[in-house]
């Protein structure tokens, strides 16, 4: 299967820098559809459909990025974020186990179904009985430690304009050369927009195999806010047979005017970045 370009902002619900995927529980006239949205906490099974225009739960998805779905997990305080792999049975039914907190969830299905242009994030909201204790938004944070392991993020998140995030890996201070490929990548990238959770999907500029693209230290993802805001992002990578989770917070802001010139040369200036002129 080819993984989707770093360049192409159309998949996952990027669409440009434009409108955030994930608003809504029904696109073109596919319906995420869960057993129960009320649900108890602790480990569980979640169960859901995803239904067509004819009503009917769908059963054949294009695969992306190695999986027929990708479920997103997250309470709305952007906290106990999960990306997890249903399985489906064949009449369209999938089921994943789910470690649930107290609290309002949102739940995303990203997928690709067959007879579909292009790929589409639906969401939904669940909730998890229980006192709930939500937790502060953490300030702006470009270095996350999980375990061993240090994640630092270098770039901005630009509102509607395509940029470079990158992202590197040390474990105990030296940098980590040997990533393993994690879903047809070295590193797989959620940002949501924090108010809403509106969802941006991103995949690394390159992939394993293709002669250039390193196992690390760093993973660079093109990605363009939909607006200005806060965001939270968790960057999965996969190391030493383990995925692990690194979460941050950036603040973004909306660009201000600029006169014709300014903006041109800054135009010129991206065309030459994506196109691979880039020094990092």
């Amino acid at each position: 299967m080819n993984s989707s370009s770093g360049h192409d902002m159309t998949s996952h619900g990027g669409h440009g820098g434009a409108r955030p995927g994930g608003l809504s529980v029904s696109e073109s006239g596919y319906t995420l559809d869960l057993d129960s949205t009320i649900l108890s906490a602790g480990a569980q099974a979640v169960t859901f459909r995803v239904t067509g225009p004819d009503g009917r739960p769908v059963t054949e998805f294009t695969p992306e990025h190695e999986k027929e779905l990708h479920f997103i997990a997250v309470r709305r305080d952007t906290t106990w974020f999960q990306h997890v792999h249903p399985v489906r049975d064949e009449k369209g039914t999938w089921s994943v186990e789910l470690t649930l907190e107290p609290g309002d969830w949102r739940f995303f299905a990203d997928i690709h179904p067959v007879g579909h242009d292009g790929t589409m994030t639906l969401g939904i909201d669940a909730s998890v009985a229980g006192r709930y204790d939500p937790q502060p938004l953490s300030e702006d944070t470009r270095t996350a430690h999980v375990g061993e392991y240090t994640v630092t993020l270098d770039g901005e998140l630009l509102p509607g304009e395509a940029s470079d995030l990158t992202l590197t890996v040390s474990r105990n201070g030296r940098p980590v050369t040997d990533l393993q490929p994690y879903l047809g990548a070295y590193g797989h990238l959620v940002a949501l927009r924090v108010g809403d959770l509106g969802y941006l999907h991103v995949h690394p500029e390159g992939e394993p195999g293709d002669g250039t693209t390193e196992p690390g230290p760093g993973i660079t993802f093109m990605a363009a806010a939909p607006s200005g805001g806060t965001y939270r992002l968790y960057l999965d990578f996969q190391h030493e047979d383990v995925v692990r989770t690194a979460e941050f917070t950036v603040r973004t802001t909306a660009p201000t005017p600029r006169s014709d010139a300014a903006s041109e040369a800054a135009h010129e200036h991206m065309s030459h970045r994506h196109n691979g002129h880039a020094h990092h």
